[in-house]
């Protein structure tokens, strides 16, 4: 169990295979390390004994690329890859990206828009009856009617459009075993509706007992406030431990079905899956392309956990990976680090051990092993739980088991650091150690803003939490004898946020000192709760309205307001300043944002009469150097002839 998988009908025979059981199709290139879906749902079903066939990328418009190995014995399993098509492709603007980290030389254009659905209706086009499985994050966030921002529309469900049969959402280790092992028991692709952590199309629901009828996909359309009440209890049925199946209508007596979320992977689950004999390098038939660059962010890191209690409106980790902590064993991460040490190319640095969040290493509480997530409570905000368990001690130990290696240097946290769940932690230990072992000059942190009421619509702590934080990080680091700074994510234009925040989130700005190169427009990506605030104008928790910045030009004033400094962004500041009735940060005192001048044709804060004087002074500067050049080689003359006479005097 050695090698890549095969990716072509020569490889497939060169394995001694005839035909395989699976056959995968990816939108990603064919990356075998744990980082990367392909990788782990390949080695796993390799594991339970099943043969599969990889293909990467294949070209949409051709039907013959996803013939590659013929009809598989049992089915095809899709996915986009490890991004949603859409958010790949296009930024917030939606304007094409030039580059795509899982393309070979990261060329961008190797998949298609909707690729869960492309390449679905190209397999269905050639194999008419042969099972399609879909997964992967765009189908997991898409499993319901949905937003789709790029099309401004209620998209159905991708099994609507897709043409599969099944769709498993989540991480999908445990759905797809259940499938493969069904499957190949001989029960018809139909009549496997009992998985956990899928859903499927039926127009019977005679079969079910205990469920939860949404509305309808066409009475959502009419009324986007149902659709808020629908996304609602969905999010309230994402635990593995309290969900109920959910049954969405459509036309013509059709139905989408999810079943409860599978249950999270035990510890020896996940050690099981980091455990496989991943090649842990991109396939060889991309070196002369360039390689796959999204490699380079991952090869010598460490996956410790999954799922996220922090609870972020604008995040999706709670609809795809759970509430609930999944973590790997000390040992387990040790053996995977000493792999990393024996690369060629290694020099001495673990770039990043956690997950979604580094320093969520255990369940939120002991609760949770046996009955779940709380369905209508969250963790942290808005503030923690009685129940939390705040404790960094193990984690603790993790890491310095792992900066003990031989051949380790150092060893990095990069994943996002929770700095509330830090600060609620009455033993600074791990704060302290994470500032004189695990940073280098700065650490990265996601304040996301700083106006409580935007705060509260994002999920995140107060304002008050993280400047509690800043001062106790420079404290230390202080005592430390470090200069380390840290380094704050900033979001514009998220739901809640109007001029006066985004005004109030520019003075913070000016107030630390810092100017981001860039800024994150909130992007609505599919399944959060923030995108339903977008989409509908009420914050789906309780139903109330919400501002939403949708224009253009206010969406650019926003983020014009944080990067103030940009003589660019000039006009766009003066104009949000005024506009939100702060012209008081108009002037030449120091808390002032611009000065009150009139713009060039440059763009910058002076006009050409002040351009031009300024030139003058410049010449006038340069005259004057000249001058003072020309009267010191002068004096130097001088002093040569005096000397020479005093010389002679002497003889």
């Amino acid at each position: 169990m050695t090698g890549f998988l095969p990716t072509t009908k020569e490889e497939m025979k060169s394995q001694g295979l005839d035909r395989v059981d699976f056959v995968y199709i990816s939108g990603d290139a064919y990356v075998d390390h744990p980082s990367f879906a392909v990788a782990i749902i390949t080695r796993i079903l390799q594991a339970h004994g099943y043969t599969v066939g990889v293909i990467a990328q294949p070209d949409w418009k051709n039907d013959e690329s996803i013939a590659v190995f013929g009809e598989p014995r049992l089915a095809f399993l899709v996915s986009a890859g490890n991004m949603d098509s859409m958010v790949n492709h296009y930024t917030v603007s939606k304007k094409r990206r030039e580059k795509d980290s899982y393309t070979p030389g990261g060329v961008m254009g190797k998949r298609p828009d909707y690729a869960t659905i492309v390449y679905s209706n190209l397999i269905r086009h050639t194999y008419k009856k042969t099972p399609i499985l879909i997964g992967g994050i765009e189908a997991s966030l898409r499993r319901l009617a949905h937003y789709d921002y790029w099309s401004d529309k209620l998209k159905r469900s991708v099994l609507m459009d897709s043409g599969a049969d099944i769709l498993m959402y989540g991480m999908g280790e445990h759905a797809v075993v259940e499938l493969a092992d069904a499957l190949a028991s001989g029960i018809d692709v139909s009549d496997i509706t009992f998985v956990r952590g899928t859903a499927y199309k039926t127009s019977d629901l005679s079969n079910l007992v205990d469920y939860i009828e949404l509305p309808s996909y066409e009475d959502m359309k009419e009324d986007k406030l149902l659709y808020a009440k629908s996304f609602y209890t969905q999010y309230c049925n994402t635990d593995a431990f309290s969900g109920k199946c959910l049954v969405e209508p459509y036309a013509n007596k059709q139905f989408i079905v999810q079943n409860p979320p599978a249950l999270p992977l035990t510890t020896q689950e996940m050690d099981d899956v980091y455990a496989l004999p991943y090649v842990r390098k991109y396939h060889p038939s991309y070196e002369s392309l360039g390689g796959v660059p999204a490699i380079e962010e991952v090869r010598f890191s460490l996956i410790s956990n999954r799922g996220c209690y922090g609870g972020c409106s604008f995040c999706a980790l709670t609809f795809h990976q759970g509430r609930i902590m999944q973590t790997r064993s000390h040992e387990s991460l040790i053996e995977e680090a000493k792999l990393i040490t024996e690369e060629k190319d290694f020099k001495g640095y673990i770039h990043d051990v956690g997950g979604p969040t580094a320093n969520f290493y255990h369940k939120a509480c002991k609760k949770q092993e046996k009955y779940g997530a709380c369905p209508n409570r969250q963790c942290l905000f808005p503030k923690p739980c009685d129940n939390l368990i705040v404790d960094h001690s193990d984690y603790l130990a993790l890491l310095r088991k792992l900066r003990a290696l031989p051949k380790v240097k150092k060893v990095f946290v990069r994943s996002g650091i929770r700095f509330d769940y830090i600060m609620y932690d009455k033993d600074d230990t791990f704060f302290k150690e994470l500032c004189q072992y695990h940073i280098s000059g700065q650490l990265k942190v996601a304040p996301e803003h700083v106006a409580d009421t935007v705060l509260s619509k994002m999920g995140k702590p107060q304002n008050s939490v993280y400047k509690s934080f800043a001062e106790k990080y420079k404290k230390i680091n202080e005592k430390l004898g470090k200069k380390q700074f840290l380094v704050p994510y900033l979001m514009s234009s998220h739901p809640g946020s109007d001029l006066k925040a985004a005004v109030t989130l520019a003075e913070h700005v000016r107030d630390i000192g810092y100017m981001p190169e860039q800024v994150q427009d909130f992007y609505p990506t599919p399944s959060t709760i923030s995108t339903v605030m977008y989409y509908t104008g009420v914050d789906p928790r309780d139903m109330k309205k919400v501002y939403v910045p949708k224009n253009p030009h206010e969406k650019a004033m926003q983020r014009a307001l944080i990067q103030y400094r940009n003589p660019d962004n000039y006009d766009l500041v003066k104009e949000a300043l005024l506009k939100a009735g702060r012209g008081d940060l108009i002037g030449f005192d120091r808390k002032c944002l611009i000065p009150p001048r009139k713009m060039g044709n440059t763009g910058r804060p002076f006009d050409k009469q002040k351009k031009n004087d300024i030139g003058k002074s410049a010449n006038s500067q340069k005259k004057n150097s000249n001058l003072r050049m020309q009267d010191k080689k002068k004096t130097s003359n001088i002093s040569k002839k005096k000397k020479t006479i005093r010389n002679v005097h002497k003889k």
